[in-house]
């Protein structure tokens, strides 16, 4: 919801490192390493909930390095598609696996209401990605028509992304309350889950008028 609007606030607060940042440091090797600590913040939870501190600050490695990347490919006037592409696929496997990696430490005493609360988040970050990239698809169909290229001048990622209620702020807020809370899982889960599902509205009405035109 705050996305946009936040990103000259987030690109002021990165562009000191912007500017230090030895140059044999590609946007695409920090993108990697965000990677890497998101999947290690999934691992360190899986194992207990005993290390959510470690679990805690591997997240936040991955959440400053995923706003590094792009501040430093928009410093440097290297964005691309492709990093674009990587730093969303990084982030979607992350933000999937995190809620299961939260679960996994509870068993063998999970029972099936977290499970299902879980099952029907994952099923809505399904439904809002459909829902997320028919509207680029819209977006770049329309700008081709009109002659006017990809057009992404206030996009933060490579595709076009409509507003909705829940964005990447407020995704990387309710994953680390879980992970600060593990044992409130369920309850966010549901919450965040509720959440994309007035997200996914918000896009459908966009989607429906666009092509109605």
């Amino acid at each position: 919801m705050f996305d946009i609007s936040l990103r000259p606030l987030k690109d002021g607060l990165f562009d000191p490192f912007c500017k230090h940042s030895p140059t044999f440091i590609t946007p695409l090797h920090i993108t990697g390493l965000a990677f890497g600590f998101g999947l290690l913040s999934c691992y360190s939870i899986s194992l207990t909930h005993a290390n959510n501190t470690l679990s805690l600050l591997f997240w936040a490695l991955n959440r400053s390095l995923d706003c590094l990347d792009g501040a430093l490919a928009r410093h440097r006037g290297t964005t691309s598609d492709l990093g674009g592409f990587l730093d969303l696929l990084g982030d979607f496997i992350v933000y999937s696996l995190l809620p299961i990696a939260i679960a996994q430490a509870s068993l063998p005493d999970t029972g099936s209401s977290l499970w299902m609360s879980v099952a029907v988040l994952e099923a809505t970050f399904h439904v809002n990605n459909f829902v997320l990239f028919y509207v680029a698809a819209i977006a770049e169909k329309s700008a081709n028509a009109e002659g006017t290229g990809k057009g992404k001048k206030e996009e933060l990622t490579s595709v076009m992304m409509r507003p909705a209620l829940i964005e990447g702020m407020e995704s990387a807020l309710i994953f680390t309350a879980m992970l600060v809370y593990p044992s409130a899982l369920q309850a966010l889960s549901w919450t965040m889950a509720g959440l994309v599902m007035v997200g996914i509205f918000q896009r459908t009405l966009w989607v429906v008028e666009a092509l109605r035109k």
